[in-house]
C-alpha cells in the first residue's frame, strides 16, 4: 500500500506559477513510477507527466516546455513545478503511483489538490 497526500494548489493568474508536492508512504517509494494527472468536472482523468523509477520523463504534449515532474527517492516525494499557467491548465490534480506486479499492476491515487489558472 501507497499513501499520496498532495498539495500546493490554488488560485493563479494567467502566466504565474504553482509548484505541487506530492508525499508518499507505505511501501518502497523508489519501485513506483510517479505521475500527476488532472481532471475537471465531466472530463476524463488525463495524464499530466510522469517519471519512472530510472528517471525517464514523458509529458503531455499540451504541458511540455513549461511544466517540470521530478523526483526525490530520499524523502519519498515527487513535484511538479508548472510556469506559464494557462486557464486551461484548471483543474484537480492528482498524485499517482504505479508499480507492475505478477498479476498486472497496482496503482495509488491521493485525493488530489485543486489549481485555478484565473483572472
Amino acid at each position: 500500500q501507497v499513501q499520496l497526500v498532495e498539495s500546493g494548489g490554488g488560485l493563479v493568474q494567467p502566466g504565474g506559477s504553482l509548484r505541487l508536492s506530492c508525499a508518499a508512504s507505505g511501501s518502497i517509494f523508489s519501485t513506483y513510477i510517479m505521475g500527476w494527472y488532472r481532471q475537471n468536472p465531466g472530463k476524463q482523468r488525463e495524464l499530466v507527466a510522469h517519471i519512472t523509477t530510472g528517471g525517464s520523463i514523458h509529458y503531455a504534449t499540451s504541458v511540455k516546455g513549461r511544466f517540470t515532474i521530478s523526483r526525490d527517492n530520499a524523502k519519498n516525494a515527487v513535484y511538479l513545478q508548472m510556469v506559464s499557467l494557462k486557464p486551461e491548465d484548471s483543474g484537480v490534480y492528482y498524485c499517482n503511483a504505479l508499480r507492475p506486479t505478477s498479476k498486472g499492476e497496482e496503482r495509488f491515487w491521493g485525493r488530489g489538490t485543486q489549481v485555478t489558472v484565473s483572472s
